[in-house]
């Protein structure tokens, strides 16, 4: 292969697919997650933290082996294939209504989940009372869990932030960046990709509040996992079930429309997705420019006085 190909952000020139190709073969033995350790380290393939990016390689790795430039070894008989089915247990249950004013909720707290408790109960949730159910995440994520009012506070809402989409029109448009500072500074972008108000919590306007205090809590919260300060997010609203009301309220930008393709289609190859509109969320003033830099991005790009 004479050609580079470019994934997440990362543009893998024909060497560096040789050496992929080598270790798939000298590696094969010892599974596609040691693989994709091995490619990362030789590689240099890692976060900003310095943590290896195991789990974007093994999907890269699986695009690679599906075009049919790399062998890979087959998976290992684990256990079922396929999703796994999430387990709906009495602990999702609705409870009575929270009914009231978004004052009476006060305070709002936001817990990263990071306990295996917190991530059983976050995950059975979104399955549970989300549209979308629950999918794994692609690449870098943060789930929250928000409870509200007085102790004992009750939990109202959950949330997932994870990479950016690769390519969006609307949001590229609005940035202004080439392919080259896309490249560079798309790990500066952070999507929304979840948000569930809990269905037995019917206060009006709780969703704006959440989303207002969620932007404040995110950067810190993502540069201490990543070691990237995010400057910009975004999300997307399926228009034929929600009109956005919570994300224009909480000031984020409306941009249009998607044009119907998956969130990390690079090759205008993936369609029958709905449109959703696209809602931006800047983080500090000058977004747009630190996003077309050529440099790569640091902490040092935190917002002063936020």
């Amino acid at each position: 292969m004479s050609d580079a190909l470019t994934y997440s952000g990362r543009t893998f020139s024909p060497a560096d697919l040789a050496l992929i190709r080598e270790v798939a073969a000298d590696c094969g033995s010892l599974g596609l997650t040691e693989i994709a350790r091995t490619v990362c380290e030789l590689l240099d393939w890692t976060r900003p933290t310095g943590r290896l990016k195991t789990h974007e390689c093994r999907q890269w790795l699986a695009r690679l082996r599906d075009r049919g430039l790399v062998a890979l070894p087959p998976l290992r008989a684990t256990g079922p294939q396929g999703p796994r089915r999430i387990v709906w247990t009495t602990a999702s249950d609705a409870p009575a209504a929270i009914t009231g004013r978004v004052r009476d909720l006060h305070p709002l707290r936001f817990t990263v989940v990071t306990t295996a408790d917190d991530r059983a109960r976050w995950t059975e949730l979104i399955d549970r009372y989300h549209y979308l159910r629950f999918r794994v995440p692609v690449g870098a994520q943060l789930r929250y869990l928000v409870h509200a009012g007085p102790p004992p506070a009750a939990l109202v809402a959950c949330l997932l932030w994870t990479s950016a989409a690769w390519k969006l029109a609307a949001r590229d448009r609005w940035i202004g960046w080439t392919p080259a500072q896309r490249a560079v500074n798309l790990p500066g972008v952070v999507n929304n990709s979840r948000f569930l108000i809990l269905p037995w919590v019917q206060v009006p306007h709780l969703a704006s509040a959440i989303l207002a205090r969620a932007v404040r809590h995110l950067p810190d919260d993502w540069e201490t996992t990543y070691g990237t300060r995010p400057l910009l997010l975004e999300t997307f609203v399926d228009a034929q079930r929600f009109a956005g009301t919570c994300y224009r309220a909480a000031n984020w930008q409306s941009l249009g429309d998607t044009q119907g393709r998956g969130r990390m289609d690079q090759h205008h190859a993936a369609h029958g997705a709905a449109p959703k509109r696209v809602f931006l969320y800047p983080l500090v003033r000058d977004a747009q420019h630190r996003l077309c830099q050529t440099s790569t991005l640091t902490p040092s790009c935190s917002p002063q006085g936020r």
